[in-house]
């Protein structure tokens, strides 16, 4: 199978040809698709290293893994990152599935890598059968047009080389390349909804349709194609229909009901404030109701206001997430009260966990108060940029378990700038350079 490394070149150097040739970071797991994707990349002399995760859920198998992916970056000359995680007792602690605690920390520790070491994009093993799975899963479950395109082959993190590949192609290829692989017994399980399909609904529709996966994947590349004019043609709905007036957003009634189709663009225009699909008969009833009717999402508040849908933030003591235009201002949340102001540089920083002095030339508008989440993570002032999380900072300091839920931080481009009344991030200080200061004051209610 000397094609599939033919095909995987020129796929490659075309598809992904603006990543300039940067390393990129190669997620082995140690099955047969991401240890034949290993031996694609050494073979095609692509600047890479592996990055391995042990999540210690199957015991010796889970470190055996471990030594097959090691011992063969090892034998290649290839640089390999290897770490192990408390799944189990992570899931507990955040209260989530096994399955979606390793996602959450498996992609976490590949950004740290990348920002640390400077690769350009994660890269997976996903393949042609993987993207049907995907679509049929979006299918089923109910979904718009961005269900339909599948697997992005890079989202600007990851890169997938392989999802025109099948399956069986890339066995094919492992086999006749002696590649050795693992197998996770999970997998044979029908406990995930991936598995399920995969053993139960395809190969029922393959006995149908044999060259089905040929065929969706077809479809899945026609159905990208479609979005891009499906998203220019909402692009140009939402400049008629909404009328920013200050923070809030206004939907002429008139203009929406003559609107072709209606619950279409009703969800185009809401989904973007945190609001459901299963919530577009309610908002499209709103079009009919009385005045002062309404509806909710996490974030926002739908009201009829006479000739006018009105998209209003919630009040911010109710609101989980608050965004900050600019300064000065003040922002009131549940317990507390934040006040935002830009200041010359004092002659010294008062010590007061309740301020923080953030340079104002490290921050651009709007910024983000929200509470914390799990996998928040920043650089506390004073520890040498060691990044450190969230959470892990809340246990080292003792917060009581009834206290955590009212923790706030303040976020600037997705990097947290302060956890408020605790800690500062290191790289939003104040510098011998710094020319203003963003003052933001925490005071109880």
């Amino acid at each position: 199978m000397n094609d599939l490394l033919a095909q995987f070149r020129t796929h490659w150097h075309s598809a992904f040809a603006a990543l300039g040739g940067k390393p990129v970071l190669l997620a082995v797991s140690g099955g047969v698709d991401s240890m034949a994707l290993l031996q694609l990349f050494i073979d095609s002399s692509i600047p890479f290293a592996v990055a391995h995760c042990n999540f210690g859920l199957r015991g010796a198998a889970s470190d055996l893994d471990e030594v097959l992916v090691r011992d063969r970056c090892l034998q290649a000359g290839v640089v390999c990152h290897i770490t192990r995680f408390a799944t189990k007792e992570m899931a507990a602690e955040w209260k989530k599935g096994t399955q979606e605690t390793a996602r959450i920390l498996r992609y976490e520790w590949f950004g740290d890598l990348q920002q640390e070491f400077g690769y350009v994009r994660t890269v997976t093993a996903h393949h042609a059968n993987d993207n049907v799975e995907t679509l049929l899963m979006n299918l089923f479950r109910g979904t718009g047009i961005q269900g339909l395109h599948g697997i992005l082959p890079d989202n600007g993190k990851l890169v997938r080389p392989l999802l025109w590949a099948t399956r069986e192609q890339i066995m094919e290829y492992a086999v006749a390349n002696n590649i050795t692989w693992r197998d996770d017994e999970s997998n044979a399980s029908d406990d995930y909804l991936r598995n399920a399909i995969r053993h139960n609904v395809i190969p029922e529709v393959q006995k149908l349709f044999p060259g089905m996966v040929d065929n969706v994947n077809g479809s899945i590349g026609r159905f990208a194609e479609a979005e891009q004019l499906y998203n220019k043609a909402v692009k140009a709905e939402i400049v008629i229909l909404i009328e920013k007036r200050g923070s809030d957003h206004y939907i002429a009634i008139r203009k929406l009901r003559h609107r072709t189709p209606l619950a279409t663009i009703c969800y185009e225009l809401l989904q973007p404030f945190g609001f459901t699909a299963a919530q577009i008969p309610q908002a499209m009833a709103l079009l009919d109701a009385g005045a002062g009717k309404y509806m909710t999402s996490g974030t926002h508040r739908v009201i009829r206001d006479r000739e006018f849908l009105v998209i209003t933030a919630l009040a911010p003591a109710d609101a989980d997430m608050i965004q900050v235009e600019g300064a000065p201002c003040t922002i009131d949340t549940d317990r507390y009260s934040f006040s935002f102001a830009i200041k010359d540089v004092p002659a010294s920083i008062p010590a007061d966990k309740d301020v923080a002095y953030i340079d104002a030339g490290a921050i651009t508008f709007p910024l983000l108060l929200r509470r914390w989440r799990t996998g928040d993570h920043l650089y506390p002032l004073g520890m040498g940029m060691k990044k450190k999380k969230v959470s892990r900072l809340l246990i080292d300091l003792k917060v009581p378990l009834h206290e955590k839920e009212h923790v706030w931080v303040l976020e600037c481009n997705k990097r947290i700038v302060w956890i408020a009344g605790i800690r500062p991030d290191e790289r939003f200080k104040v510098r011998p350079s710094t020319r203003q200061v963003l003052v933001v004051t925490r005071t109880a209610k």
